[in-house]
């Protein structure tokens, strides 16, 4: 069944609004309710989000693809697998539904609905992290779907959840998700001074993702592979 290019826009504006205002949301809750104990509160939001993502694809992917990150989008535009019309509309998209995940995540709360994040995330360790934390992501996507499409959901999942701790970034690995929180000064925020060199450095996690797994996933022919090709040159050759 073929899904109409509203639906898949339909599907990524919901997907990526709900996505933000989980995170956001959930860095609100965590914060009120950890007492001051960051890694509890850490917890908390890694737990939410990474819940919220495995459910969203697994309702969204078969309508849009569940990219819900235009570094997501951009690599699978460089595959050939959407158009540049359509990429471009999943990425504005992307950024308004995002921004508009953390209105609602405010709305929720009862704070100002948009606010300028005073959360300082700079520095090359941080631009470091969120390289890393958007190639394992880019590669867990393309993994997974050259060898474990059924997995996708849960695959996806378990890497962000890594990443918000493994990373010194805590894993944002998406722009339109690092800009929407930088309307928020709260504990999942960023300062939109920092947010530029985030985004430079999901951009280039994603591409270097991309060029490896074009390599890494794509399969040798298998010797029966070969033998049965050679067969079939052998017997087009006979009846020439």
């Amino acid at each position: 069944m073929t899904t109409s290019p509203t639906s898949r826009l339909a599907a990524e504006a919901l997907g990526t609004c709900l996505l933000v205002a989980t995170v956001v949301g959930s860095g609100i809750m965590a914060e009120r309710l950890a007492g001051g104990n960051a890694a509890v509160a850490l917890l908390g939001n890694t737990l939410a989000t990474s819940a919220m993502l495995f459910v969203l694809i697994e309702i969204f992917g078969p309508v849009s693809g569940a990219h819900f990150n235009p570094a997501v989008t951009l690599v699978f535009f460089i595959r050939r697998e959407i158009g540049a019309a359509l990429a471009a509309l999943y990425v504005a998209v992307q950024f308004l539904a995002a921004a508009s995940g953390t209105v609602l995540a405010h709305l929720m709360f009862e704070v100002p609905l948009l606010e300028a994040s005073q959360h300082a995330r700079a520095g090359f360790g941080q631009s470091a992290g969120e390289f890393v934390a958007t190639f394992a992501l880019v590669m867990a996507i393309l993994g997974a779907l050259a060898k474990a499409p059924s997995r996708l959901a849960s695959i996806v999942a378990l890497t962000i959840a890594g990443g918000y701790w493994f990373t010194s970034s805590t894993s944002f690995a998406n722009p339109a998700v690092a800009l929407a929180r930088s309307l928020t000064d709260s504990f999942s925020g960023i300062r939109i001074a920092d947010v530029p060199a985030f985004i430079a450095a999901e951009i280039a996690g994603a591409l270097c993702a991309a060029l490896l797994a074009r390599w890494l996933f794509t399969e040798a022919p298998s010797g029966d592979k070969l033998q049965a090709a050679a067969a079939l040159d052998r017997a087009a050759g006979s009846r020439e």
